[in-house]
């Protein structure tokens, strides 16, 4: 790597963060933006319009800028997108670069690179295109191979999402890594202590929601997305109520209209006796202290960050074997994997959790101390200012130390 247009010396390095939506920045990066200037950066953040933006910038105290992108593909907009990633990113002449999600990633590396950005880095959070098919799927996977092209270096939320990029043949090995344990941001576990005032206002929450005392919780955080396994998990809890458990389903979070589920199955999660629904909830941690088990039964993930946060709170967690799921939850330890699309697996490793409160105190205090010890957001943005300041002194930035 060179660099054409590092910095004066003594300088502050200029750290650009690009995602699509605001929403990532605002949730995937909560406190790291702040944090990074704190370290010595100058921070600044690109994403769509919107006013959560708005919102990063007075939370964290960083630069923000609007340039206007979409999340699915569209070509003509896209290109005007990239012209104006461009022009921006000459104007701030930044000498780092991180970009994350598939379309940032395309357009956000590939401005960087014809802006002559000395460390151009894309954050590979997930493979959409592995929920994809045809022509679509096709298209998802060359975006994939472009922003890495693009990319001085590919950071990989977990080790299994670097083997599977990899064996894709999406970047040669020597090009990813994965900073730390991995995981984009950490969790930040006081969020999630159970403390007196959370205990209670989930004693409330039970009432208000005609959960009995003696019920059991099944919870789930997340998008409603098709490929989040919802329909799965459906399957599961109505066998588990055919089977006389007294069991709640709790679902934290709200439709995704890109990967819509289908309507039998949105209209069953609506109808079904048992089956709670919170609609969008802007803090979710709250609601961990109602669960008795975390269910993720997700198809794909890069390092998904619900079941960290459930283990956070001490709640184990089953989950299907997928890719980046097997980086949450250690299988037989802190939860339990079981294959992909396998109805009855999920059913019987859920029933086993309802059945034995022991079992689940145990998976849950390892779980805890799991994410104590390797997934705390510190840990995380250590590894990352890391390998930022190894990056930047490779292309002789003056101010690394």
């Amino acid at each position: 790597m060179k660099s054409p247009q590092s910095t004066s010396a003594g300088a502050a390095p200029h750290l650009v963060y690009l995602a699509t939506d605001p929403l990532t920045a605002f949730r995937l990066m909560d406190g790291q933006l702040g944090e990074m200037k704190r370290r010595g950066f100058r921070v600044s953040v690109i994403t769509a319009p919107g006013e959560l933006l708005s919102r990063v910038a007075q939370r964290e105290g960083v630069e923000v800028h609007a340039v206007p992108m979409r999340r699915e593909i569209s070509p003509a907009l896209d290109v005007v997108a990239l012209a104006r990633l461009i022009w921006l990113l000459r104007r701030l002449r930044p000498d780092l670069v991180n970009a994350g999600t598939p379309k940032a990633g395309l357009l956000g590396c590939t401005a960087a690179r014809l802006a002559g950005v000395p460390v151009v880095v894309y954050l590979l959070r997930g493979l959409r295109f592995e929920g994809a098919r045809g022509a679509r799927r096709l298209l998802l996977a060359l975006t994939e191979h472009v922003s890495a092209g693009m990319a001085h270096r590919v950071f990989c939320n977990s080790r299994s999402l670097q083997e599977r990029f990899v064996a894709l043949g999406c970047a040669p090995r020597e090009k990813t890594l994965v900073p730390g344990a991995g995981t984009s941001n950490g969790v930040d576990v006081a969020r999630f202590a159970l403390t007196p005032p959370v205990r209670e206002w989930a004693r409330a929450e039970r009432r208000s929601r005609g959960i009995p005392e003696t019920a059991a919780v099944i919870g789930f955080v997340g998008r409603f997305a098709r490929d989040k396994g919802l329909t799965e998990l459906l399957q599961a809890f109505q066998a588990l109520r055919a089977a006389g458990q007294d069991a709640h389903l709790l679902l934290v979070g709200d439709e995704d209209q890109t990967d819509p589920l289908p309507v039998e199955v949105a209209r069953l999660l609506r109808e079904t006796p048992g089956v709670h629904l919170t609609g969008f909830v802007p803090e979710p941690s709250r609601y961990y202290a109602l669960m008795d088990v975390f269910a993720f039964p997700s198809y794909r993930e890069g390092f998904p960050n619900a079941p960290l946060e459930a283990a956070a709170a001490g709640v184990p967690c089953v989950a299907f074997r997928a890719t980046g799921t097997v980086d949450a939850v250690a299988d037989g330890e802190t939860g339990t994997l079981v294959p992909l699309h396998d109805v009855a697996a999920l059913t019987q490793a859920l029933a086993a959790y309802l059945h034995d409160a022991p079992l689940r105190r145990r998976h849950g205090a390892a779980a805890q101390a799991r994410v104590e010890r390797s997934f705390r957001r510190e840990k995380v943005w250590d590894a990352l200012e890391h390998e930022y300041r190894r990056l930047l002194a490779e292309v002789g930035h003056a101010a690394v130390g």
